[in-house]
């Protein structure tokens, strides 16, 4: 079977973006280059830094690159695609310099080759990030590692939004709490969860592809048997209570979220929510506030920000 490859070129914030775009077009398999990994990656037995002219996109940023086999109608697609990764602005995404490129692919080139790409990645201060091909040594006792297929779309933990949901779970989570994971994706935050010591897990997500990317994935980590995975619209007709609510989704998806993580929450519960742009933050603080949330700390990398609020321990 003969493939075409659909190349986004665009910036680092715009990825994951793009990388919905490209799966929702019909995409079999993604692949992601981002300059921010590679920076993070060091050669050699010596951990000397890689070059910098080394690095692919180092000037656009990244490049995003969705499969299609030829049933498909590829030609028909790249409007489409240029016109949604165009859009990303009124989201408050950059997605510049916003290139949409076709290339043909036979099947034996793009099963593997995308593959070394992909590389363990050490995420938060205990929490390293392991392709399911790969072996991988901890290097210090305290070392969680969580296994992902990262042919599969929705993220494997690098991007900076899912950074700060992962630092900030490290950072709050004391052990035991149940936890609820809006707009799951690849699984990687209720997986990681697990590994931190959370008790009963359930994972949303709308899209019966991501529900099903993040099932395959919680099988590559048998230790972990404490998740529930289901579709479902953000928390819309969800009844229990849970210690804390998460959620790495889009400042505009976030505002409705707000009223719905407040009356899912336990008194006294932690909202732990990313994927908000600088210029939304405002907004989302002013969403919370006005819902009584009580702020507990802003994160931020690049620019993106997280929020962790509370829920006042009298409001039930």
């Amino acid at each position: 079977m003969k493939w075409t490859e659909i190349i986004v070129q665009t910036s680092n914030e715009a990825v994951e973006a793009v990388t919905n775009i490209l799966e929702t077009a019909g995409s079999k398999g993604v692949k992601i280059e981002d300059a921010e990994d590679y920076k993070k990656l060091r050669a050699g037995r010596f951990g000397e830094i890689l070059n910098l002219a080394d690095i692919p996109h180092i000037k656009s940023g990244a490049s995003v690159t969705g499969y299609y086999p030829e049933s498909i109608k590829v030609d028909d697609l790249l409007p489409q695609i240029k016109h949604q990764v165009d859009q990303l602005i009124s989201f408050g995404l950059d997605p510049a310099p916003a290139n949409v490129l076709q290339k043909p692919l036979e099947e034996t080139e793009w099963q593997t080759a995308w593959k070394k790409y992909y590389h363990p990645v050490r995420i938060t201060r205990y929490l390293t990030v392991v392709p399911d091909w790969e072996t991988y040594k901890k290097t210090a006792d305290e070392e969680k590692i969580l296994k992902l297929d990262p042919g599969m779309a929705f993220g494997t933990g690098t991007h900076p939004t899912t950074q700060l949901c992962l630092q900030a779970l490290e950072m709050y989570l004391r052990g035991g709490e149940e936890l609820i994971d809006v707009g799951t994706g690849s699984g990687v935050l209720s997986i990681a969860a697990s590994k931190m010591g959370a008790g009963k897990i359930r994972a949303f997500d709308l899209d019966q592809v991501a529900v099903d990317s993040a099932v395959e994935n919680l099988k590559l980590n048998p230790d972990v048997k404490n998740i529930e995975i289901k579709p479902n619209d953000l928390l819309e007709g969800i009844q229990v209570q849970a210690d804390v609510v998460v959620a790495n989704i889009l400042a505009e998806i976030i505002e409705p979220l707000v009223p719905q993580a407040k009356k899912c929450l336990k008194p006294g519960g932690l909202f732990i929510t990313s994927g908000i742009i600088k210029d939304k933050l405002n907004l989302i603080l002013d969403d919370l506030q006005k819902d009584n949330f009580e702020i507990i700390e802003v994160l931020q990398m690049k620019d993106w920000r997280a929020i962790v609020a509370k829920k006042p321990a009298e409001d039930q």
